[in-house]
């Protein structure tokens, strides 16, 4: 499964779309819940996800810093970091693999061709006289 980051995800949907993000946020707030907003929510729970992830392996870093004691108080600390790193992977990783599946059901809509163009309507021709068999004089 590609690790596609939430930048990623953005790009896709804008170019699923054809417009870029921002007009489709503004877009998707004055409409009806649909798969548009579906789309950008689970962009928005990625994004988290990926926030969540950063400052918890942050925080785990900072607790084994070299020049850091790890004592008794620090190793819970440390256990809680590493279960909720583990949590924020794990959300990130099933955000991903359902957007991806959405957005490879989906295709772009296509542009709309352009219409032929207007030509007036023909004018029938006036009837010829009817001819008749009879011999003239």
């Amino acid at each position: 499964m590609p690790h596609l980051t939430s930048t990623e995800i953005a790009g896709r949907i804008a170019d699923l779309y054809g417009a870029p993000l921002a007009d489709l946020e503004a877009h998707a707030q004055d409409q009806p819940p649909g798969m548009l907003s579906a789309l950008l929510g689970m962009r928005d729970d990625l994004a988290l996800a990926e926030r969540s992830i950063g400052f918890h392996r942050d925080h785990i870093a900072r607790l084994i810093h070299p020049e850091r004691q790890i004592g008794r108080h620090e190793v819970p600390h440390l256990l809680d970091g590493s279960r909720r790193l583990a949590e924020a992977v794990a959300v990130r990783d099933v955000q991903v693999k359902s957007v991806l599946a959405v957005l490879q059901s989906l295709a772009p809509v296509p542009a709309p061709a352009p219409s032929p163009p207007t030509v007036s309507p023909c004018i029938p021709a006036p009837p010829l006289p009817a001819q008749s068999t009879a011999p003239s004089r």
